[in-house]
């Protein structure tokens, strides 16, 4: 790689900064209370179910899936607003806990937190150096800011097997990711939204299925795949809701044009889900099985 793609790879600061530090108190209009900027997991047969429980089902089940609440130290790739670090705080063993984010403010408003044993860098995957071995790794909504528009396929697919080989080298042998990503479905590359490409989402590019698969072969197993598209379609609905009802206050924070610009994101991507334009992806991914060096005995 040269120093001029080494610049923007595995992410753009530059894009993350321009969509994530809009304004914190403009997300706290319309996200769930804990801030939670990704997918929601609902119970898609109760109509009663609201945003926070399904966001909080969400959390669960990556918690779960990689296994946080029982580690001794976990990695958190694209921490958001510390949703999912503020649970593993309160409910599990870590005696380690270290979120990455390329935001500012989510940086800032993490660390005020105060949580223990935890430590949150402005800092991209691909400048990580951990001290020690992870025991689980959760990634949720940042994968899919990883590759650029004009990465050929096989450049997008470098990026991931990059991503994917730095995480199984920092997790323990018995480790366990979750990683969740937005992922073009029935939608081509070439028919992806100019206005989502340069007004929300600038410099990223979606991954495919079948990138992803080919990125971590040989290197993770994949444990679970499950396509959630219907859960992030009412999840943008459900943002789109709340936006709408606290729209003066969100004109005062944050401009008219903002405020038309995410009306338009929030409707745009809940029918892109809703048809399969666009889909979910949430998988469980184990490291394969690796020869690890036997110890000396004195």
């Amino acid at each position: 790689m040269t120093a001029e793609v080494l610049a923007e790879y595995g992410g753009s600061a530059r894009a993350v900064q321009y969509h994530y530090d809009v304004g914190r108190e403009f997300y706290q209009l319309w996200l769930d209370a804990g801030l939670t900027y990704s997918c929601a997991l609902w119970d898609l047969d109760d109509p009663r179910d609201t945003l926070e429980r399904a966001q909080q089902r969400k959390i669960d089940f990556h918690l779960e899936a990689s296994r946080a609440l029982t580690a001794g130290a976990v990695l958190d790739v694209g921490c958001g607003w510390g949703a999912l670090l503020s649970e593993i705080s309160r409910r599990g063993r870590a005696r380690r806990l270290v979120g990455l984010t390329l935001s500012e403010d989510q940086a800032s408003y993490v660390r005020g937190l105060q949580l223990p044993c935890s430590e949150v860098r402005l800092e991209s995957w691909t400048h990580h150096q951990p001290a020690e071995a992870y025991d689980s790794i959760v990634s949720v909504g940042a994968f899919e800011h990883f590759a650029r528009p004009e990465d050929t396929v096989a450049q997008k697919i470098e990026v991931y097997r990059d991503f994917f080989s730095r995480c199984a080298g920092w997790l323990s042998p018995q480790g366990r990711m979750s990683l969740q990503s937005i992922a073009y479905g029935t939608m081509r590359r070439e028919e992806a939204s100019a206005f989502i490409n340069n007004e929300i989402f600038p410099s990223a590019d979606l991954p495919t299925l079948g990138e992803i698969v080919q990125a971590a072969e040989g290197i993770f197993e994949i444990v679970l795949v499950r396509n959630d598209r219907l859960h992030y379609a009412k999840t943008f609905s459900a943002w789109a809701e709340n936006l709408r009802r606290r729209r003066l206050e969100a004109v005062r924070l944050a401009r008219e044009d903002v405020t038309k610009r995410y009306e338009r994101y929030l409707t745009q991507s809940s029918v892109g889900f809703l048809m399969g334009k666009i889909g979910l992806l949430r998988l469980v991914l184990r490291p394969v099985e690796r020869k690890w060096p036997v110890l000396a005995t004195p």
